[in-house]
């Protein structure tokens, strides 16, 4: 199993948690956390049938050069799925599930009056899109906050929010 995420897992716990800005991806089963999703957009992404698992947080929609990969959903997604690919996915059988992207504020940007957490859905679709990878669930939008967990073993995703309840995707 690799990890990138600034917490350090313990070998027991099989929870691996992602902060913000950062990526992990598991092949042993386990799963991946991220909370504080508000117009930050979570990307989980799948191979069944290698097991490999990944999870992504990204706060913003596009990279700039000085910025870390991880930080932004185009480069942040390539960069996970790159690492998983490593760990043995197979690109062509991966799914992802995307959360997030929330409009928590009423604050709109000068590109066109979208929101971030719009731009991050965009961003997000776009990029899995050129990478030819299926998104096959959503919840995304709104005006709350999502905290995520990714079983590793099923592809279940489990959204939870105080506002909208709990969903699996």
């Amino acid at each position: 199993m690799q990890v990138y995420t600034t917490d350090t897992p313990t070998s027991t716990s099989g929870r691996i948690k992602v902060g913000i800005a950062d990526y992990a991806v598991d092949s042993d089963g386990g799963s991946l956390t991220t909370s504080g999703l508000g117009s930050c957009i979570g990307v989980a992404l799948y191979d069944p049938d290698s097991g490999v698992s990944g999870l992504a947080h990204a706060m913003l929609p596009e990279a700039d050069p000085s910025g870390d990969p991880a930080k932004f959903a185009d480069t942040g997604i390539q960069s996970l799925l790159s690492e998983m690919q490593d760990a043995g996915a197979d690109p062509t059988r991966v799914v992802a599930k995307l959360a997030g992207g929330s409009t928590m504020f009423d604050f709109t940007s000068a590109n066109g009056g979208e929101s971030i957490g719009d731009r991050n859905v965009e961003s997000a679709r776009k990029t899995l899109e050129r990478l030819d990878i299926d998104i096959v669930a959503m919840d995304v939008g709104g005006d709350h906050g999502r905290s995520l967990e990714l079983d590793t073993s099923t592809g279940d995703l489990r959204v939870r929010s105080a506002k909208a309840g709990d969903q699996i995707l």
